[in-house]
């Protein structure tokens, strides 16, 4: 055998040489073509290799433990988070690209006189740095002199080196934004100038039109309007569930555990400290249980909650409060008017341990009957053998969160669109149940049949019709009041319903004609007296006639022209900033292949596991 492999060496190093090459050929060709095997991103030019996107995602992994306490537990999350991340990869990308474009470097110089001049946000916080609790730029200058911490600096230079080219390509897009005082002036009059007017206003709501609708004036709509119709993939599911919510026994643990806990806090223990170590609410507990200021009228909040919170006053600590997350031990740090500043410790009602193992020896029998599989028929089968009811059909909209009355079902939203129709999902962990759903079927996106949108393409049409009927209107009752003086007295002494109207700003309209830009921009354009024609709205027709006009005060905008121009200055700068980082994203070339690698890799995953 080794005599037959040394009389081949030679032939077998020719083919390995001609492999080889064709191997560097087809990578040459492979790079030309289209992203190699280990890229994950594209942008323009700039690839970015799997491995950086993993080390990005690790870092916004660590990052988002440190803000929730946390990491990412379900699948919608850790969609949400990836796509931050490639969408920050094709920022930076697209930065690093223009700074080259435009040719924006840094200097040493540049990042010296920057660290010494413009300190971090998180440096001016550091108690070293400070005189009497105010940043002692002195302080810092003289740490940087002297410091001997290399790594330090290093980090500085970093920051300073990414941050100085971002600064450049600003100034360089938004230093020649400026507001002469015509447009200041302007638009102070849109928000101080004021006018009354009498007004008929047409709707075609108000107009009844029974003509029938056939399908070729709906389909001829549709085919007009493609947009307006267009909707996200829809998914129908139903699903089999074991209930995970708490017996008594469980209650009645829990409501020791509260008690404990508030009696803690009764004693003195410092709120934030026990809300730290105790809150199951990972995003306020690392807050020591702050949740911010919230108005007593919020409704994001339970009711349970905000009923207690507008019964407590500032330092009080409330009882326990039950809702379905648990029991809430509440505080009001400050008051005022309407808001609150509010601190909460969240206590959960977990199951006791002979619960949990009841309950989980069910889930373990559902998934190992239930759990993907591939034949629709299992769920009906393995619910009637457990004794499982099957849920009703549900919707879910991909890209949107599920949710099953109060409680959000995770994953659901991203399972639902990956996998084949009739197929189960594995078992779903929510807040009251562990799931089991089954996909039943799939609209895709896009522009719905005529049967699944006729009652609405139906109204829509309906209105069109009505606006003509009212502008046939409207153009009659012009021509009825045509020469008349006083349109008010003219319309009432003829039955014609009329209103008298402000006064109002531009900036203010009356409930009567807000949304109506063409309606009110047309009562600013009157001279008082003046008539208009007939003005189409967005939602009606109009006749206005000016009654009278206060104009806007030039001294009091002299003695504020200043600051306005700097407020709007901002604003306008922030905006042609945001729109031309959004031209050079629309028009850069973007090649995701998260989903083909991955797929890749899995089935590769799976083919060595089988093997």
């Amino acid at each position: 055998m080794l005599r037959t492999m040394r009389a081949n060496a030679k032939w077998i190093f020719y083919i390995l040489a001609v492999a080889f090459v064709l191997w560097l050929a087809i990578g040459q060709v492979m790079s030309i073509l289209g992203p190699s095997g280990n890229v994950v991103l594209r942008v323009n030019r700039k690839e970015y290799p799997v491995t950086e996107y993993q080390q990005r995602v690790q870092v916004a992994s660590e990052q988002y433990h440190q803000q929730y306490g946390t990491a990412p537990t379900t699948k919608e999350e850790d969609r949400q988070l990836q796509d931050q991340v490639i969408n920050q990869m094709v920022q930076d990308a697209l930065l690093e690209q223009e700074y080259n474009r435009l040719g924006i470097r840094v200097s040493d110089d540049e990042i010296i006189a920057m660290a010494h001049n413009s300190p971090l946000p998180d440096i001016m916080r550091d108690p070293q740095f400070q005189t009497d609790g105010q940043f002692d730029i002195r302080k810092w200058q003289q740490f940087l002199s002297t410091t001997s911490d290399r790594n330090l600096l290093l980090q500085l230079e970093a920051i300073y080196r990414q941050q100085i080219p971002r600064l450049k390509l600003f100034e360089y897009l938004a230093s020649d934004v400026y507001i002469p005082d015509a447009k200041l002036w302007r638009l102070y009059k849109d928000q101080h100038d004021s006018v009354r007017v009498a007004a008929i206003a047409v709707s075609p709501y108000a107009i009844i039109d029974t003509t029938p609708i056939g399908d070729a004036e709906l389909q001829a709509y549709v085919a007009k309007h493609p947009d307006d119709f267009k909707r996200p993939a829809v998914a129908s599911v139903r699903w089999i569930a074991i209930p995970r919510l708490p017996n008594a026994e469980d209650s009645a643990a829990a409501r020791a555990h509260v008690a404990r806990v508030r009696s803690e806090l009764a004693r003195g223990a410092k709120f934030e400290d026990v809300a730290k170590r105790e809150s199951s609410d990972s995003g306020s507990g690392q807050r020591g249980g702050d949740l911010g200021w919230i108005k007593k009228s919020d409704s994001t909040f339970v009711a349970p909650f905000m009923q207690a919170v507008r019964n407590l006053k500032p330092g009080q600590l409330s009882g326990p409060v039950q809702s379905q997350f648990g029991y809430h031990l509440i505080r009001i740090d400050q008051a005022k008017g309407d808001s609150v500043k509010v601190r909460h410790i969240l206590i959960p009602v977990p199951l006791l341990a002979a619960h949990l193992d009841q309950v989980e020896t069910r889930v373990d029998t559902l998934e190992r009957l239930a759990a993907e599989r591939s034949d629709p028929t299992t769920l009906d089968e393995v619910g009637r053998r457990m004794g499982l009811l099957l849920s009703p059909e549900y919707k879910v909209v991909e890209g949107q969160g599920f949710r099953l009355g109060d409680y959000r079902i995770p994953d659901v939203s991203v399972w639902a669109f990956e996998t084949p129709v009739g197929e189960t999902s594995p078992v779903i962990e929510g807040d009251a149940a562990y799931y089991v759903f089954r996909l039943d079927s799939v609209t895709t996106a896009g522009t719905p049949p005529l049967a699944l949108i006729r009652a609405r393409v139906s109204d829509l049409v309906r209105v069109e019709k009505l606006k003509t009927l009212a502008r046939r209107r409207a153009d009659s009752l012009a021509a009825l009041l045509k020469g008349v003086p006083d349109l008010a007295s003219a319309a009432a002494a003829r039955g014609i319903p009329v209103q008298r109207l402000g006064p109002f700003t531009r900036m203010r309209p009356p409930r009567d004609l807000s949304g109506e830009p063409i309606a009110v921009g047309t009562a600013f354009g009157l001279r008082v007296g003046e008539r208009s024609a007939v003005v189409e709205g967005e939602n009606g027709y109009f006749i206005l006639e000016s009654l009278g006009r206060r104009l806007a005060d030039s001294t009091a905008w002299l003695a504020q022209k200043e600051v306005q121009r700097t407020q709007l200055r901002q604003a306008l700068q922030q905006a042609r900033i945001q729109q031309y980082l959004d031209g050079v994203r629309a028009k850069a070339k973007v090649v995701d292949r998260r989903k083909d690698l991955f797929k890749s890799q899995a089935s590769a995953d799976a083919s060595t596991l089988l093997q």
